[in-house]
């Protein structure tokens, strides 16, 4: 099940994706996925509706956790050592976008990434969980780019400039809530050209034990998100560029880059 969030001009709503790719359209529901019972209220939209615009799935109430150093090729790139335990970071929820959002660009970088990633959506209040039933916690998933100014993040101490300001953390199509992430293909493109293209069984620490392992220094509420890391192949956007984020079984992510 693919759940969407949208606006037609009006306030927000969720929906289900449903119908074929290329046919696509939103089936709509009342409530909230993630806090609420829903039901069905019998209104479609079309996917290519003019008037329609997809948000992100989620606005986390609470926090995003981010994973760093979470595949060995994007480690080597970047003159760094494996980690022995997760390298975890927050993004504020200030910096969340949705699909086809600007990624606006800080006045005081000069060298901001794309990093495509899969992110895990939580559903349920989770507190020392272990891995074998961490993922019973899970909503479902949906694409980040966690985007990151690396000059900030060279000089700083800590990463929370460098990848938490206004616009860093792309979301969406959509969350998809029935997916093995054991193998999939994760991928970028910068104004179409392919960037990144690599697969979850590199991780080297498995969502399961992701979900587990925060959970014990801090509680995950509902709507929360993880970013699970990025595989090889970052690189700089300026303004001007397009960049798509893909998760095979998810969808693609996409927005324009932008200077103010």
């Amino acid at each position: 099940m693919r759940i969407a969030r949208f606006t037609t001009g009006q306030d927000p709503r969720y929906a289900f994706v449903q119908g074929d790719p290329g046919s696509e359209y939103l089936a709509v529901i009342n409530g909230d996925p993630l806090f609420q019972s829903v039901e069905p209220t019998g209104e479609r939209v079309q996917l290519d509706d003019d008037a329609l615009r997809l948000l992100s799935p989620v606005i986390p109430r609470s926090k995003v956790v981010g994973v760093g150093r979470n595949y060995a090729a994007h480690i080597a790139e970047m003159g760094n050592e494996p980690p022995a335990r997760p390298l975890l970071f927050f993004k504020p929820n200030t910096s969340v976008i949705g699909p086809d959002d600007p990624i606006v660009l800080p006045a005081w970088s000069t060298d901001v990434s794309y990093e495509a990633e899969l992110a895990l959506v939580i559903g349920r209040v989770t507190r020392e969980v272990s891995p074998q039933t961490a993922m019973q916690h899970v909503l479902g998933y949906t694409v980040a780019n966690d985007v990151t100014a690396r000059d900030a993040q060279r000089t700083d101490d800590q990463w929370a400039r460098a990848k938490g300001f206004d616009s860093a953390c792309p979301l969406g199509p959509w969350i998809q809530t029935d997916l093995d992430t054991e193998e999939l293909a994760v991928r970028s493109r910068v104004n179409g050209e392919a960037r990144q293209d690599g697969n979850t069984r590199d991780l080297i620490f498995d969502p399961a034990f992701l979900v587990s392992y925060i959970s014990e220094a801090f509680t995950l509420l509902p709507g929360d998100v993880i970013l699970t890391g990025t595989p090889a192949g970052v690189g700089p956007i300026t303004a001007g560029d397009v960049v798509e984020c893909e998760v095979e079984g998810v969808g693609v992510l996409r927005n324009p880059v932008v200077r103010r």
